[in-house]
């Protein structure tokens, strides 16, 4: 079971929805707690799809929000955490995914 389905079974097994709206709490965010810069996520990208071109950042434009990362200490403390990674993360979507066009394509 990959992270986001364990996260999703574990939060309904565990937390009631009902003690959360009492204290207030609306959501709960799910991910790594992990930041990586768009440059660093772009080469990781480019390296598992095996892109072989060049990336083209545009320096004229703003550079957006600085942080992205999601507070996941809330799922922590309920006893939850990551197990795959971020890049092992996207090597396993990208291997189902094309493995799924393969296949769809031989149809």
């Amino acid at each position: 079971m990959d992270d986001m389905a364990d996260a999703c079974v574990f939060v309904m097994e565990t937390i009631h929805a009902a003690n959360l709206y009492q204290q207030g709490i609306s959501h709960i965010n799910l991910g790594t707690g992990e930041d990586i810069p768009i440059r660093d996520l772009a080469a990781m990208i480019k390296d598992i799809v095996g892109f072989k071109g060049k990336i083209v950042y545009d320096s004229t434009k703003p550079d957006g929000m600085p942080k992205k990362l999601l507070d996941v200490t809330r799922l922590q403390s309920y006893g939850w955490s990551h197990r795959i990674d971020l890049e092992n993360g996207i090597r396993s979507v990208y291997r189902w995914y094309d493995s799924a066009l393969t296949s769809m394509a031989g149809l």
